[in-house]
């Protein structure tokens, strides 16, 4: 009731400021934090997990409450690991300790009751009640309903670390000013970061991999871009124009190109005044839309496709005839998932078979629910059977030495079979 308040509050004047809300941090607001964890998540630097905590739970929660209240809570330094991504590099991550967990997650749902009344509704990441099909949605509908002839794809480098911290208090303190919250949010964006036994620290960033990073960064981009955007950049151009935003992964997309050339143009200049930089092979502006698919068919010639979250966007026509878009799996994200499915097989070769398929068909089941998408069947029927084959070859090991027929494999498939694929999300209508 108390946040519904707040959300109220904030609704009602825009210009409102907070000057009193670290209170609502209160043990039942904590324990609700905890319970909203990933119970199998890694630990941070002080090596306590989930488990741990939940041995001493209420007094552990009061003792974080009481140095909260005594202003003597300190957060940890963050733990560094490091994540394979699809070009091949490693990506940073950065592990808070549980207690900043707890701590940031209760942070995080009083912040939202706040800055969701601010957020746009181009922005999708890390929102409640939004995900990433509904920006995938919102694509369709732009594209396919609006008069969209050009789309710009934005990708930024290093997003998360080249957030300037200056600027973001700053942003922050345009709705809170509460010298408790913005304390802890101090903490957590300039506390160091433990990297093979170095503690090392930065002037800008977030440090992916916090609970509270998401927020903070759809902050930064609320400002940095939708907000001009919309009010800025729209008004000034010729034709019609919409941005589709899931946290730093973005599209802009315009009826007319000398619009989009435009925006293309002062969009690099924008994002370096807060320390951004637009990833120049990346960053890219295609034709793409209905005129762009009938020109192409009238010239013989391919239309450009585009990815985002995921799926590569092509232009095609409905079964009655008529445009339409239609998505398949990234290339990359198809190849990363059949990666991770070999790794799996490699080290799981010798469990009984009943476990693997058990553990197959969960995986199967995760990538249909993600990538289950009209118009994107192909792409699922060849993921699986893929994994198929993988399954096989590793089976095959096992023979010592002996081959695995397909015709003693397909014994092995009708025994213990994996999914079908399976279209997920459905048709969506305007």
């Amino acid at each position: 009731m108390e946040l519904s308040r707040i959300a109220e509050l904030a609704r009602q004047d825009a210009g409102r400021k907070f000057h009193s809300i670290a209170h609502f941090l209160t043990t039942e607001a904590l324990w609700g934090a905890f319970d909203n964890l990933r119970k199998n998540a890694a630990a941070g630097v002080d090596g306590v997990t989930y488990a741990d905590y939940e041995e001493h739970l209420v007094e552990n929660l009061c003792k974080l409450h009481e140095k909260l209240k005594s202003k003597t809570y300190r957060a940890q330094p963050l733990r560094r690991i490091y994540i394979d991504k699809e070009d091949g590099r490693k990506r940073p991550i950065s592990i808070p300790s549980l207690e900043d967990k707890i701590v940031q997650r209760a942070t995080v749902e009083l912040l939202n009751a706040i800055f969701e009344q601010d957020f746009l509704d181009c922005s999708y990441g890390f929102r409640p009640g939004r995900s990433a099909h509904d920006a995938l949605d919102e694509v369709g509908r732009v594209i396919c309903l609006g008069p969209t002839e050009y789309v710009l794809e934005l990708d930024i480098r290093s997003y998360f670390d080249s957030i300037v911290r200056k600027q973001l208090m700053e942003m922050v303190e345009r709705r809170v000013s509460d010298t408790s919250i913005l304390g802890l949010i101090g903490k957590w964006i300039n506390i160091g970061v433990v990297d093979d036994g170095r503690l090392l620290t930065s002037e800008t960033g977030t440090g992916q991999g916090q609970i509270i990073s998401p927020l903070l960064a759809n902050l930064y981009l609320h400002h940095v871009l939708d907000v001009w955007f919309e009010e800025e950049v729209k008004p000034r151009l010729r034709g019609e124009a919409f941005a589709i935003r899931y946290a730093d992964d973005g599209l802009l997309c315009f009826q007319f190109k000398e619009d989009a050339e435009r925006v293309l143009e002062v969009l690099p200049k924008r994002f370096a005044k807060y320390g951004l930089t637009l990833h120049p092979e990346k960053t890219r502006l295609v034709k793409f839309g209905r005129s762009a698919y009938y020109q192409a068919k009238r010239t013989k010639t391919k239309t450009a496709t585009f990815d985002f979250l995921g799926f590569t966007h092509r232009c095609s026509t409905s079964r009655a005839g008529k445009f339409a878009m239609h998505v398949s799996t990234m290339k990359k994200r198809l190849r990363r998932g059949l990666v991770a499915i070999a790794a799996w097989c490699r080290e799981h070769l010798h469990t009984p078979l009943d476990y693997q398929q058990q553990m197959l068909n969960a995986k199967l089941r995760g990538h249909y629910q993600y990538y289950g998408r009209p118009t994107n069947y192909r792409s699922l029927e060849k993921f699986v059977h893929t994994v198929r084959r993988i399954w096989r070859r590793w089976l095959a090991r096992r023979t010592r030495g002996r081959c695995l027929p397909w015709p003693r494999f397909n014994r092995i498939l009708a025994r213990y079979p994996l999914l079908r694929p399976r279209i997920t999300h459905a048709w969506k209508v305007w």
